[in-house]
């Protein structure tokens, strides 16, 4: 397979970009617009950036229904959905990462896996304490820190108390997981038509 193959066009900038910064949306038989993240449903896919201020240009512009020419019917939250549907994915995967034993909780156990260089990128509260956030920062240095999720999500995804710092070690999953929260990342905070598509 190459690599143009991963590429597709967005339907509001015009750009062509990898698939992992992009977000795959589709008709159904009744008009009606859906998500289609993991490309499983019939029909032909509509792709716009990864980022909630362009998807929404592409709702007011009813760029969907230009692109595919025909009449497309869009829920009035669908933005919001879209949204809701990608942090909760998100918050699944941190659950499937605990199971696979890759996900390591607390101050003390992230630090001590980012000291020994074996951690692929960190997760924190968005509401996390400063002084510990910006330990953190220092320690990690080169990784990546997404503040997707507050302590109260991340303690429901656990089913823990005062879950604040989160390390993923360094696996074929985490680097996966990683590409799945830099889009959920870019698309809370991208104001922009240019994805964060910094190298793994």
């Amino acid at each position: 397979m190459t690599k143009d193959s991963e590429n597709r066009k967005c339907i509001v900038s015009g750009q062509v970009l990898d698939k992992e910064h992009l977000l795959r949306f589709t008709v159904l038989d009744d008009g009606q617009l859906v998500p289609d993240f993991k490309k499983k449903l019939p029909g032909v896919g509509v792709y716009v950036s990864a980022s909630r201020d362009i998807l929404s240009v592409a709702v007011n512009k009813n760029l969907f229904s230009k692109s595919l020419k025909r009449t497309v019917r869009i829920s009035p939250d669908f933005v919001a959905m879209v949204e809701h549907l990608l942090k909760k994915h998100g918050l699944e995967q941190i659950s499937l990462a605990r199971k696979a034993g890759i996900l390591r909780s607390g101050y003390e156990k992230v630090s001590e896996l980012i000291k020994k260089g074996q951690a692929a990128f960190i997760l924190e509260a968005s509401d996390a304490g400063k002084d510990g956030r910006e330990h953190i920062k220092t320690l990690a240095k080169g990784l990546e820190i997404f503040n997707i999720y507050t302590v109260e999500e991340l303690d429901q995804a656990l089913d823990k108390t005062n879950t604040v710092h989160l390390a993923f070690a360094n696996s074929e999953m985490s680097r996966n997981l990683k590409t799945e929260f830099r889009k959920i990342n870019n698309f809370l905070t991208s104001t922009t038509h240019t994805p964060n598509t910094e190298s793994n």
